[in-house]
């Protein structure tokens, strides 16, 4: 079943993962400011769930949100009122969410809610929009969005909308999420911001390039996300995720996973998961 003809129903669970960066590069920047980079996007298997109700209005209403994000600025909110402005779709919803994705951590979660929501109401509401109309409508609302519409482990370029399905082994993931809040626009303002690293292939990477060009300019900003760092970098090569503020390591095994986590779980907020090419929206 591919991801554009699978059926959803009402009042169904729904999934919105989280995703990692296997390597970011910021290999130029445009005159409107925009960072051309490359990056390698895989899903985890750790998610946020949305369920979507039939409402009598026309509104969209968002059922226990977000305590501190306004609801006309949520994502999930602004997504499905998209999709009603730009298909002239006059019926309403209820969508229902449940967090589990911790927010500024560069896990993508509110992309991913949007992605879901889109993919969801397309389906429910019958607009019958191709998954390339979706990833568009998905980058309005930012540039992690269309990689959840795709719905596959990809290499992505150009701002991050350039995506080409790869395959990657799918091991298990810890992530750490270090007490802070990463400004992301700042981190991409910062006059020692790498901006100009080469770029390279999916070979080259495969062969081990795996840098974060964030990372060096994250941990001088967050000592927090430096200090986890160190840690987790006693079992596994750690990375940043993004601008973070989340790092991770892959493991071959589940045991050796859970044997960091033991480990490092009264110190750090820890998150034991697995990773997967495929989306867990469209499995």
């Amino acid at each position: 079943m591919t991801n554009e003809n699978k059926v959803f129903q009402w009042g169904k669970k729904y999934p919105a993962p989280a995703k990692l960066n296997l390597m970011l590069r910021i290999v130029g920047q445009r005159e409107d400011g925009y960072h051309l980079l490359q990056t390698v996007f895989q899903f985890v298997e750790l998610c946020d769930w949305l369920s979507f109700l039939p409402n009598d209005s026309d509104e969209v209403v968002l059922e226990n949100a977000i305590s501190d994000v306004e609801n006309s600025d949520n994502l999930i909110v602004r997504a499905a009122n998209l999709l009603k402005s730009e298909t002239g779709f006059s019926g309403g919803v209820r969508i229902q969410l449940e967090k589990n994705l911790p927010m500024g951590g560069g896990l993508g979660g509110g992309s991913s809610d949007a992605a879901t929501t889109l993919v969801i109401l397309n389906s429910l509401w019958n607009l019958q929009l191709s998954r390339e109309k979706l990833m568009a409508f998905g980058l309005l609302l930012g540039a992690d969005v269309p990689i959840f519409v795709f719905g596959n482990a990809a290499w992505a370029e150009g701002v991050g909308e350039k995506i080409t399905q790869i395959n990657l082994k799918e091991q298990w993931v810890l992530i750490i999420k270090p007490d802070c809040h990463v400004n992301t626009k700042e981190i991409f303002s910062a006059k020692d911001l790498t901006r100009n690293s080469k770029s390279i292939t999916i070979d080259e990477f495969n062969a081990g390039q795996v840098k974060n060009d964030c990372l060096s300019v994250v941990c001088k900003h967050y000592e927090a996300i430096e200090k986890a760092l160190c840690d987790l970098s006693v079992f596994s090569e750690a990375r940043l995720t993004g601008t973070g503020a989340c790092i991770f390591a892959l493991f071959n095994s589940k045991s050796l996973a859970i044997e960091a986590e033991l480990t490092l779980k009264d110190k750090w907020q820890t998150y034991l998961t697995k990773g997967c090419n495929k989306s867990p929206l469209f499995t």
